[in-house]
């Protein structure tokens, strides 16, 4: 995909028109409308918001939860491409580094669907075209046919030379958490390895980066905690945060409590307090991640409010479009598997 960008460094003018795409997120009302409609009237009420467009071009091709997901996709695509052929200089590099993100997302979700035996066709249906990666290579990793084929198309890119460690690993486990991190890592390094200088605005990407790179190490090892796997939490530490250390993670992961107080005793803990209350209530590992997911937007709003001029508007807004686009997937299948509106409800994090 060719984007166009503006020249010269520009970061006021790019948040400003993030400003506005943020004004249009869905709120609190619309999610309490969406859980009670059926997958057709959601693509109805899509119809009349910003995923207008997408709905209306994807119409005639797809009906129901599939015209839902491919609009979804459609639009934050389009949204992204948007961040990019608004910015300029230092804010254009760092946008488009950080929407790599997509690329790793697509990877994991091949990986995913390779492993349940999803045809390439449903893996499609979940790829995000708002990386680097093209149409045509995503469909080539679709259609891979196997994870080992998929890691050798992988030869090349970012992900490349730490898959097939990682790809020995899955194969002795029989779990995807070592090729999950394994890309992840790759993201999060590459990323950081390509920041430079020091003056404040690096400054303030670099704690928006540290950030989420905290996050993912808890939602990581909780994770492979799930599985029970016999994994050492801390082989799979993504370096870069300040959080934790990879040896306090192996200790703290097995008890929330010391988890949650250890975030208390953080930088993060002011911001996240009423996170962190949702966090010691949650009975379930799946509660516990959405709260973390919810604590991590949390903290990205108050760095967009603390910091406006900074880059951290953008990525937060990266962020909650990311979380907008999840919650309505996991309205739309919650409802077509017949699940309740409590049941659905479970599902969302709203920040």
């Amino acid at each position: 995909m060719v984007r166009v960008s503006a020249t010269g460094n520009n970061p006021e003018y790019v948040n400003a028109r993030v400003r506005a795409r943020r004004a249009k997120l869905f709120s609190d009302e619309d999610y309490r409308k969406l859980v009670r409609m059926g997958p057709d009237e959601i693509a109805r009420f899509m119809e009349e918001t910003a995923y207008e467009s997408a709905i209306n071009a994807l119409g005639s091709r797809h009906s129901g939860v599939d015209l839902i997901e491919y609009a979804l996709n459609r639009n934050m695509a389009q949204n992204f491409d948007d961040l990019l052929r608004w910015s300029g200089g230092e804010t254009y590099d760092r946008i488009a580094s950080y929407l790599r993100k997509f690329d790793a997302w697509n990877v994991k979700t091949v990986f995913r669907g390779l492993y349940s035996g999803a045809a390439a066709e449903e893996i499609e249906t979940d790829l995000i075209n708002a990386g680097e990666f093209d149409d045509r290579f995503l469909e080539r990793l679709a259609n891979a046919g196997t994870i080992e084929d998929a890691v050798e198309l992988l030869d090349g890119t970012i992900f490349g030379a730490s898959l097939p460690a990682a790809f020995e690993e899955y194969e002795a486990s029989g779990v995807l958490v070592p090729l999950e991190n394994a890309v992840d890592r790759a993201f999060f390094e590459n990323l950081l390895g390509d920041i430079s200088g020091s003056d404040e605005p690096t400054r303030l990407y670099v704690e928006f980066l540290q950030a989420e790179i905290d996050f993912r190490n808890v939602r990581n090892a909780l994770r492979l905690a799930r599985t029970g796997a016999d994994m050492d939490p801390s082989e799979y530490y993504i370096g870069g945060g300040q959080l934790f250390t990879a040896a306090e993670l192996s200790q703290l992961v097995g008890g929330r409590d010391q988890l949650v107080a250890h975030i208390r005793d953080s930088k993060y803990g002011d911001e996240l307090s009423d996170a962190l209350d949702e966090i010691e209530e949650v009975d379930s590992l799946i509660g516990f991640e959405h709260a973390l997911d919810h604590a991590l937007l949390d903290y990205s709003r108050e760095l967009s409010n603390r910091f406006p001029n900074s880059i951290c508007p953008v990525l937060a807004y990266v962020l909650a479009k990311e979380r907008e686009v999840e919650n309505v997937r996991a309205v739309a299948r919650g409802k077509e598997a017949g699940l309740t509106e409590e049941e659905v409800n479970e599902e969302l994090v709203i920040a």
